[in-house]
């Protein structure tokens, strides 16, 4: 095998894995694409024969990468029009699907919690929570001590667990019957139907980076929540060439909106407790762009299995 092929071998055997630390990370599968991409190029220079161990060299390399990326974007999050939300994520029928740590990973109630986190502190739980590197691998990727390492782990794990609970296996009975509910309680205006589904807390984010209108970008509890839904099903029922369907983006149910052929808008539902809690929705376009790809995610090397 010449040194072009190992290569390739080595990085798509763990492309699944690189691509969902990239996201994890960054929130974006488009950003994680050109982390990849970059990713592999530097590594197309590197001699595999000197390299020990490539999955930790990888994650290192993808890391760094990613935190570039961040960095470098901290202030377009700055300047962006109203709330900014993750990039939802359509996956491939995969490990995934059953790893429960990784489905609760990519969540959107995660993903939005890990925003709340400095970039460091971000890599470093993503890396040792999810990925279960250690911490000399992390020191190396984030470019810090072993120790700083350590308290970074400690800070960020205490201020995720304090604000979510641990990962549980989602009961994917209980999850379709109350989606179901809530597609029946939203299309046919039923407002006493969605507030006994809706957390008396829930909450509604939309993330149309100005581009577009949207119908409301933030609403909290359950009645200003439900009267949203109700006029977003009603307005879309009027609309000959608009309808309304029920699909899954990061192992969660979803509202998608199409006009024709075209995706208008995508809203992430979460479940929490038996009770729908919050409603992430995706009105930018430039985001919508990117959902129609399929992904493979993975905690693991595909071939240590």
């Amino acid at each position: 095998m010449n040194s072009t092929d190992e290569h390739t071998e080595r990085f798509t055997c763990l492309r699944p894995l690189l691509f969902t630390i990239a996201y994890e990370i960054l929130g974006s599968s488009t950003e994680a694409d050109d982390v990849l991409q970059d990713s592999y190029l530097r590594w197309a220079d590197v001699d595999p024969t000197t390299v020990r161990d490539t999955k930790a060299y990888l994650a290192q390399l993808v890391t760094r990468q990613a935190l570039n990326t961040l960095r470098a974007g901290a202030r377009r999050r700055e300047d962006y029009v109203g709330p900014w939300l993750p990039e939802p994520l359509l996956v491939t029928e995969s490990d995934g699907l059953t790893d429960v740590v990784l489905a609760e990973s990519v969540s959107m109630g995660m993903l939005v919690l890990l925003e709340t986190l400095n970039p460091d502190e971000r890599a470093v739980f993503v890396l040792h929570e999810v990925f279960d590197f250690d911490y000399s691998d992390i020191a190396a990727a984030v470019g810090k001590s072993v120790a700083a390492v350590r308290q970074m782990a400690h800070r960020a794990r205490s201020h995720v667990h304090a604000r979510r609970p641990r990962f549980a296996p989602v009961d994917t009975a209980r999850t379709t019957e109350l989606t179901e509910r809530f597609m029946t309680a939203a299309s046919t205006g039923d407002m006493d139907a969605m507030l006994s589904i809706l957390a008396p807390d829930a909450t509604w984010t939309t993330d149309s980076g100005g581009k577009v209108s949207a119908a409301a970008l933030r609403a909290s509890g359950a009645q200003q929540v439900a009267e949203i839904l109700i006029g977003v099903f009603r307005t879309a029922h009027r609309i000959s060439n608009v309808r309304v369907e029920l699909v899954t983006f990061n192992q969660a149910p979803a509202i998608a909106i199409f006009r024709g052929d075209r995706l208008e808008a995508v809203s992430v539902l979460e479940i929490i407790d038996g009770k729908i809690s919050n409603f992430y929705g995706i009105r930018n376009p430039d985001k919508l762009a990117s959902l129609e790809t399929p992904r493979t995610i993975s905690r693991s090397d595909l071939h240590s299995h």
